[in-house]
């Protein structure tokens, strides 16, 4: 299974309702997004599924992806991928779903705490990701099941120069 991670791109600081889970991506961070989208298009993902958190900002991430690699499917939400859920909870999901190429959107400390448990196999080690980048990694058909391999980290700089 290949596994994508993708942080959602930058979003306002307090949504106009006050609520954490409306906050959306600034008009800087919608534009981000378009250039990593066509630069993630550019590895030909081949993506069978796309798992969201539920909050707006990872959905308007993934958005820009999914019509760049032409995936024609709804994107799936998933409470797995809230900010604080627990690692363990999407890896689940994964082995579940199984997938060939997934690509997974979601926040901070939580995507962090993703990539540090399939990078080492244990949970504890968080790697911090930067708004809008990318991680792909290669795993079994249970990504619970020891260390995943890293095939790369690719911050938005990079991706927008790849795009």
């Amino acid at each position: 299974m290949f596994v994508h991670l993708l942080r959602h791109a930058e979003a306002e600081d307090v949504s106009p309702s006050g609520l954490d889970a409306d906050r959306r991506l600034t008009a800087a961070g919608a534009k981000r997004m378009k250039a990593v989208a066509k630069a993630i298009k550019s590895l030909e993902p081949g993506y069978d599924l796309i798992l969201i958190s539920p909050l707006v900002r990872a959905r308007q991430t993934a958005e820009p992806v999914a019509e760049a690699v032409g995936y024609k499917k709804a994107l799936a939400v998933t409470d797995a991928l809230k900010p604080n859920a627990d690692p363990e909870a999407i890896l689940a999901e994964l082995a579940k779903r199984s997938p060939k190429s997934v690509l997974v959107v979601g926040h901070q400390p939580h995507m962090g705490s993703l990539f540090g448990r399939l990078l080492s196999g244990e949970a504890g080690l968080e790697v911090e990701m930067k708004k809008a980048s990318l991680a792909a990694f290669e795993t079994g058909s249970d990504p619970s099941e020891g260390p995943a391999q890293l095939k790369f980290y690719l911050p938005p700089k990079v991706l927008e120069a790849l795009g």
